[in-house]
């Protein structure tokens, strides 16, 4: 809160902000279910503040972050992100969640998703990547290097297969990654038998290898990413936010922050400039003219395809 601010101005802002995100809510919905009937999507979560009142603290909550973004492998449905709030980070969120989706899941190693229902699990290189240099970079080690190396190759090649078609970008990855990554198992597998089982190296192997299924499942589906970088790009906005406001206010405020930041997040990958499109949107939903069964309308593509014109002229 700046210096300047007073409780009485802050106070009616934050109820306005309350109440737009009232009017807002079906359409973060909406947009949740577009998101959880795609066939593919991100998942990941992000700690947040929040005041716990009457304790005089804050507690931690979470806000999990559902993505989709098909632009890399040129498919039909626009890129959208929608961010759901709990109080804590147990799996009986994500598994509530995502209750209704079936396909494919990427997403890091957290074990609260492997008991998510009818999905299939697609893993994150980055995420082994990123073990393997934080071991480098503290001991040199000679062996993370090699493996640094080698998921360096995938990522060339990940660069050059970039906006082609899915059915491009699997055969590709079955031509040249396919035996980089079979060569990879067994040189793992073999390091393995040389390190202290007590090492952190020797975590970082047993990682990858823990998850080599879904790690692959790029190599048969054009439609995965080599990592869950997407949703991780979704994440970074609610970081952002928390430095900059601190906390959310209470658990209320929190599930309003869920509704406008799905929304303006959503926009920005769409390319549609947020203020513009949440005025005009705002203004449709409160006089009535765009009804309850009409709201698809108002989601960032749509809205873009039909609205966007008029509300810059205005």
């Amino acid at each position: 809160m700046p210096a300047t601010a007073s409780i009485s101005t802050v106070r009616p802002l934050a109820n306005w902000v309350g109440r737009a995100c009232w009017w807002l809510r079906p359409l973060a919905e909406l947009l949740l279910g577009t998101i959880l009937s795609s066939p593919k999507i991100f998942a990941d979560d992000t700690p947040v503040p929040a005041l716990d009142p009457g304790r005089g603290r804050t507690k931690t909550e979470r806000l999990w972050s559902y993505a989709r973004d098909d632009r890399p492998w040129q498919g039909p449905l626009p890129p959208a992100v929608v961010y759901v709030y709990s109080e804590n980070r147990q799996g009986v969120h994500p598994r509530s969640h995502l209750a209704e989706f079936t396909g494919v899941l990427q997403v890091d190693g957290y074990a609260g998703f492997n008991r998510v229902g009818a999905v299939e699990l697609a893993f994150c290189w980055a995420h082994v990547r990123r073990k393997f240099f934080d071991f480098h970079h503290a001991t040199g080690s000679p062996i993370a290097a090699e493996a640094l190396r080698r998921i360096a190759e995938l990522y060339r090649i990940e660069e050059r297969n970039r906006g082609r078609s899915s059915d491009q970008r699997a055969s590709i990855r079955q031509a040249e990654s396919r035996p980089l990554i079979d060569a990879m198992k067994s040189w793992l597998e073999g390091e393995l038998g040389r390190v202290s089982a007590k090492s952190t190296l020797a975590e970082a192997i047993r990682y990858a290898l823990r998850h080599w299924k879904g790690l692959g499942l790029f190599l048969d589906d054009g439609r995965v990413e080599i990592d869950s970088n997407t949703v991780e790009r979704t994440i970074r906005p609610i970081k952002l936010g928390a430095k900059n406001h601190l906390l959310a206010g209470s658990d209320g405020g929190a599930e309003s922050w869920t509704v406008v930041a799905s929304l303006i997040q959503t926009a920005k990958l769409n390319e549609v400039e947020p203020f513009a499109y949440l005025r005009d949107v705002l203004e449709r939903i409160v006089s009535g003219k765009t009804k309850a069964n009409e709201l698809g309308s108002l989601l960032p593509s749509a809205w873009k395809a039909s609205y966007a014109q008029a509300a810059v002229k205005s």
